[in-house]
């Protein structure tokens, strides 16, 4: 098993910047794959951006979000986060993460294993 807890979330203007973390424990954080996906009421859950295992050498950007959403690891704390800029309402969203027991991310939220609670971002314009 493993427990997924995001954070990170809160409400900012059009233009601005919020990081999210996630923070994961019970196996071996390095071994996942970690996703972020997100969710409007009345919408499925979006593909946002993802990161391989161990190193995080290969991450993968949903066309929306690219050059402005960047996805990092960092191994020794069990922690992935989603760095925002120039955010938009559109933007604006419940954000999950979530951890794919793999070395390689998806884009399919089916492939992943765990999820979290998720943290709500509200862009206001």
């Amino acid at each position: 098993q493993v427990q997924l807890v995001e954070s990170g979330g809160g409400l900012v203007q059009a233009g601005g910047s919020l990081r999210l973390s996630c923070a994961a424990s019970g196996r071996t954080f390095s071994n996942y794959a970690m996703g972020w996906f997100r969710q409007t009421p009345g919408k499925e859950r979006e593909f946002v951006a993802a990161i391989s295992w161990f190193t995080g050498s290969s991450t993968d950007y949903a066309d929306s979000v690219k050059g402005r959403f960047t996805i990092a690891r960092d191994n020794a704390k069990n922690t992935v986060y989603l760095q925002m800029n120039s955010l938009k309402p559109e933007d604006t969203a419940v954000y999950y993460c979530a951890a794919k027991r793999a070395r390689y991310s998806d884009d399919r939220e089916s492939e992943y294993d765990y999820w979290g609670q998720g943290t709500q971002v509200t862009v206001s314009s």
